[in-house]
């Protein structure tokens, strides 16, 4: 009975430290999460694709969906924004997020839940919600592993 006791009391103790660690981490992952979605503001509102890539996890398992299409791997994903915002006669634009929410899925997952607006440099804007869901890798930090873009238009 004594055995039992002491190993439901370790037990229930190691489940608190658990619980508290994780409270704990909580609040950096998700300001690391908003820093990288920050980082990827200004990287594209100064035209740098490529600095705003490094939000993505490059990889050929990386998934994006958007207009009815999927598009897997780092390649595609970046060949896409190209394509779309940097082929001759397009722009970048600026960009700008609202509405973020972050919600961590565990220690090292989350999903990001947000609003995006595009402004030209002729005033046309466009804009669409987004999901996104980001690992956190171990020497890469977080990384977008999914991403999930619909338009308003």
């Amino acid at each position: 009975m004594k055995t039992k006791f002491l190993l439901l009391l370790a037990c229930s103790l190691l489940f608190t430290i658990h619980v508290h660690a994780q409270k704990k981490a909580a609040p950096q992952a998700e300001a690391d999460i908003r820093a990288l979605l920050d980082a990827q503001t200004e990287a594209w509102n100064k035209g740098h694709l490529e600095e705003f890539m490094k939000g993505y996890w490059r990889s050929p398992q990386l998934t994006f969906y958007s207009a009815g299409n999927k598009r897997a791997g780092y390649d595609a994903v970046l060949e896409r924004y190209r394509k779309t915002y940097q082929s001759d006669g397009k722009e970048m634009g600026k960009v700008a997020f609202s509405n973020v929410e972050v919600e961590l899925l565990g220690k090292k997952a989350a999903v990001v839940r947000g609003r995006w607006d595009l402004t030209m440099s002729d005033g046309k804007k466009m804009g669409g919600l987004y999901t996104l869901i980001l690992r956190q890798f171990k020497k890469d930090g977080w990384k977008i592993i999914h991403d999930h873009t619909s338009s308003d238009q």
